[in-house]
């Protein structure tokens, strides 16, 4: 079975640190000059690749998602192809709306975090947080301040290594907050180590579309007029109440003046989720989109009757019986917004992210298997079967347009220029566009979606 070593080969590591916290620290993970973070091997032992690779997201030697939930879930519990296993599925936020600006979604994440440490369930929160080099990074919140501090999505590289191996053993119990892949491999290094089992009480997931190297971040800010050498920070999330929740905001500070800058996110280049700019190619090989390993669930709530909303509504799927109280708790309270959906409605929130993740991995793993080339084993299967020529094109094209942003990023950084970045990118986006062009019939349909629940937001209805 292929292991750690044939990930790394094949540029399918995504540096989130599970080898390095197995092996404390003799797998080192390091920032590569793309902007992501890769385990480095080179003085690995074959003891210590042996154990990388039981512990590897993306290698064939560790248990998948399927086998992990066999294990740490309830057999009864019901599950669903989409979603992995499943108590209950929600769509809510919460009701203070002078806490909903510094949130990206609903709040639900950051409210539920904060309420596991003052009701004493944990004693520190493992989550991705602001660091000085580079700007996020994996941290640790011992209390409600830090973790608000902490809000909102850092679409940004990290690894955890590090962060997991300085709570080993301080008799203390935490949250670890992940994607999906960090989830999953931190509950496989969690598996292997009794003590951080004993420490880690609850493992918290994120909905991912997929991760970013740095330069998504730079690229933004540069395009604001901030470069790369005089950025501080930045903020993915910014919402305006004169918008609906799609509509958000990209903003950076720079290091020299403290001059903070803000543009509307889908005004600059790459600003399309969709057009996977600086994603990570392993993120082509993932098929886990509701962290099917963590005890409950959180992403965005992209649905008509939501997405109107400038303040943002979460999707939640629980798998937790402790954690689901917290929340419906929470709710008898009246601090959340908490609607009760099925699992079709869950699942329809993601409904991008499943084409990507299941359609469109489908494609690419039939195409690397023809053309001899190595990817992970999936669950998903490779196969053209079902899919359009047009779809198989624009999958394909979506995966070239990746790839080219690294490199050509790389090359306007050396020459100090961002124009030699845009002027190449912009018709590689501009061709994949006119492959993604929706019908009229349904551009007219989502604009009647979205003016109805626009009225009934205005009536009060639910």
């Amino acid at each position: 079975m292929a292991g750690i070593e044939d990930v790394i080969a094949n540029g399918k590591c995504i540096g989130c640190g599970g080898c390095g916290a197995a092996t404390n620290g003799r797998i080192p993970i390091r920032l590569t000059t793309r902007g992501l973070y890769e385990a480095d091997i080179s003085q690995a032992s074959p003891e210590d690749l042996k154990l990388g690779s039981t512990v590897c997201p993306f290698a064939d030697e560790s248990q998948n998602e399927d086998q992990i939930a066999a294990e740490v879930f309830d057999e009864a519990m019901p599950s669903d192809p989409r979603t992995g296993k499943y108590l209950n599925n929600y769509a809510g936020r919460v009701l203070d709306d002078q806490a909903i600006p510094g949130s990206s979604s609903g709040g639900l994440t950051s409210w539920l975090l904060t309420e596991l440490l003052r009701l004493g369930k944990v004693d520190g929160v493992i989550h991705v947080g602001s660091t000085e080099t580079p700007m996020f990074g994996y941290i640790v919140s011992r209390s409600i301040d830090e973790v608000l501090d902490n809000r909102k999505s850092k679409y940004h590289p990290a690894s955890f290594a590090d962060t997991l191996r300085s709570v080993r053993g301080d008799g203390q119990t935490y949250a670890f907050v992940g994607v999906p892949c960090a989830i999953r491999s931190a509950r496989l290094v969690a598996a292997k180590d009794d003590v951080l089992a004993s420490q880690i009480s609850f493992f918290v997931g994120i909905v991912c579309g997929h991760m970013k190297s740095t330069a998504y971040a730079e690229s933004f800010a540069w395009q604001l007029g901030v470069p790369p050498t005089d950025l501080d920070t930045v903020d993915f999330r910014i919402k305006d109440p004169a918008l609906t929740s799609r509509q958000y905001g990209f903003g950076a500070r720079e290091k020299s003046d403290g001059l903070w800058k803000e543009a509307q996110t889908l005004s600059l280049v790459g600003g399309s989720w969709g057009h996977a700019v600086f994603q990570p190619d392993a993120c082509n090989f993932c098929d886990d989109v509701f962290a099917e390993t963590a005890d409950i669930v959180f992403g965005d709530a992209w649905m008509p009757k939501y997405e109107i909303d400038w303040r943002g509504t979460n999707v939640v799927v629980t798998r937790n019986e402790t954690l689901d109280k917290i929340l419906t708790d929470g709710a008898s309270r009246d601090e959340l917004m908490l609607d009760s959906i099925d699992i079709n409605a869950a699942s329809s929130t993601q409904a991008g992210n499943f084409r990507h993740r299941h359609e469109g991995l489908a494609v690419r793993l039939a195409d690397d298997q023809a053309a001899g080339r190595w990817s992970p084993r999936k669950r998903i299967q490779p196969s053209y079967d079902g899919v359009s020529a047009e779809r198989i094109s624009l999958i394909r094209q979506r995966r070239e347009l990746s790839e080219r942003s690294h490199g050509l990023f790389a090359e306007a950084k050396k020459a100090g220029d961002l124009q030699v970045y845009l002027k190449a990118i912009k018709p590689l986006i501009e061709s994949y566009q006119n492959l993604t062009k929706m019908s009229f019939k349904v551009r007219v349909r989502n604009k009647l979606h979205r003016e109805f629940w626009k009225i009934a937001r205005k009536l009060g209805m639910k």
